[in-house]
């Protein structure tokens, strides 16, 4: 009996996806969020060339069958068995080389209280690739980077940001005054390991406390842009109920999109401490009837949050590999 998909793997980033035996494997990757780089789409560019290592594929161009050892398009190439390709230009998770351009400051609001929306345009966008959910730094002169997550898509032109600033974060407050006054602004990205290189083929979760909901857009963006249909659930903590500032938005986003769930998380303490209120996002999370055992997690918060979610989930059942999180790499426990 003939298959109707096949997987092809591609090296060295590893990542895989399914692809119909009809469909082309271009059209069939950017279904699975891979990121393969294209201009024309009908195999005069030779961008989105590749040499196959493994398998059998099928040229559109010149009905051709494609052996190993030969270039193809993935553009004009429909897979006849499972392959294995190499293509240079994919990325997986964590392996973009981090870029300084100048960035220019096309908006900035204030959107809370204490969190503002910066919108930054580059003049060279076409060179920035970078996945969901990972972060840059805002490098002033004289003072050490300031990390923000990236809270757009990787495939809008524009780069957002949510930067949480009063008087007392000093650092935080430096960004946004230069902002404010300078036309442009020094970046660095991407950086970040815990972001999604492709779209999982499993449930995933959502834990955010504060601004880490900013790391949460970029990814939701870029899944409902490859129409990811595995239920996404979403558990976001703050002290108040103005500590959630774009709240409105995860409700569109809950009635617009039928895989999604918002959970919001209010601390009702009278004293709002923290450690009470990320031990009862932990709660609630723990509480939500989630099969532990097939399901992604993706953390952003404090160290303390994100540790004490990640031994919770593993005791009940989550495995060590599928939890993720920015914390891991930039404070690692002893």
């Amino acid at each position: 009996m003939a298959r109707d998909s096949f997987r092809t793997t591609l090296y060295p980033s590893e990542l895989s996806f399914k692809c119909r035996a009809d469909e082309d494997l271009l059209t069939s990757a950017a279904s699975a969020g891979i990121a393969v780089p294209v201009s024309c789409r009908n195999g005069v560019c030779e961008i989105c060339e590749a040499r196959l290592l493994a398998g059998e594929a099928l040229s559109t161009r010149n009905q051709q069958t494609i052996r190993v050892g030969d270039r193809l398009m993935m553009c004009r190439t429909e897979a006849i068995t499972d392959l294995e390709l190499e293509i240079d230009t994919v990325m997986a998770a964590g392996q973009n080389p981090p870029k300084t351009f100048q960035a220019k400051v096309a908006d900035v609001r204030s959107i809370s209280h204490d969190v503002y929306r910066v919108e930054l345009q580059l003049n060279r966008r076409r060179e920035l690739t970078f996945h969901a959910g990972q972060y840059l730094s805002v490098n002033l002169p004289d003072a050490e980077p300031c990390y923000f997550s990236i809270a757009s898509s990787p495939l809008a032109q524009a780069i957002e940001l949510h930067i949480q600033a009063t008087p007392e974060w000093v650092s935080a407050q430096k960004v946004i005054d230069a902002i404010i006054e300078g036309p442009e602004v020094t970046v660095e990205l991407p950086h970040g390991k815990a972001c999604l290189a492709s779209a999982p083929e499993k449930p995933l979760l959502f834990v955010a406390a504060g601004t880490g909901f900013a790391q949460v857009k970029s990814m939701v963006d870029y899944l409902r842009e490859t129409r990811f249909d595995q239920p996404a659930t979403l558990y976001w903590g703050v002290r108040r109920p103005e500590d959630m500032y774009l709240r409105g938005l995860a409700e569109t986003w809950e009635r617009e999109w039928e895989p999604f769930t918002f959970v919001p998380v209010v601390g009702d303490d009278d004293d709002n401490d923290w450690s009470g209120h990320h031990d009862q996002l932990v709660d609630t999370v723990l509480r939500s009837g989630t099969d532990w055992s097939n399901v992604q997690v993706m953390a952003s918060g404090s160290p303390t949050m994100v540790y004490t979610l990640m031994d919770a989930l593993i005791e009940a059942g989550l495995p060590e590999s599928e939890f993720y999180s920015d914390v891991l790499e930039y404070a690692p426990r002893d």
